[in-house]
């Protein structure tokens, strides 16, 4: 586990030093060549702002570096939690692979997690039935014809 982990930090080195040619470079050396083909007088503002717009572009990319390595590491780690290989011939896992490896395995849950509701409900229904069943059966009652007691029924009796 520690070695795969090694690995993982190797690759994300490598992948790294592979983006030295910042995307900020080309704009620099236009800047560059711009305030050398000025002249003096008409240099101020437009040199002031570009190397504001510079600083703060480098800036951006250097965050936006660090986010990407930062989240390709959790990537690999997450690769290594779930115990997921690189195909043969790869030198490490790619997203593609491993989504849809997830994708896979997120829809059978999905249909077992169905099935499963389901059948639960079919038990507490069959569980509410019986249970409506027997009081049902329990609330069953005879009438029984009451006694004549009253006035109507004595002078009934009488004649």
């Amino acid at each position: 586990m520690e070695a795969l982990k090694v690995e993982a930090r190797n690759a994300i080195a490598e992948r790294t030093h592979d983006r030295d040619l910042s995307p900020v470079s080309p704009c620099t050396a236009e800047v560059e060549k711009v305030v050398t083909l000025s002249e003096e007088e008409h240099l101020q503002p437009f040199k002031d702002k570009m190397e504001e717009f510079l600083s703060h572009a480098k800036c951006e990319l250097e965050t936006q570096e660090t986010l990407l390595s930062n989240t390709h590491k959790m990537f690999l780690e997450l690769t290594i939690s779930f115990s997921v290989k690189a195909k043969s011939g790869e030198k490490e896992i790619s997203p593609g692979t491993f989504f849809t490896l997830w994708h896979e395995f997120s829809s059978d849950f999905k249909e077992q997690w169905k099935r499963e509701n389901k059948t639960m409900l079919q038990a507490r229904l069959k569980t509410a039935e019986e249970r409506f069943r027997q009081a049902k059966e329990k609330a069953t009652f005879s009438v029984k014809p009451k006694h004549a007691s009253g006035i109507k029924a004595k002078l009934g009796m009488k004649s």
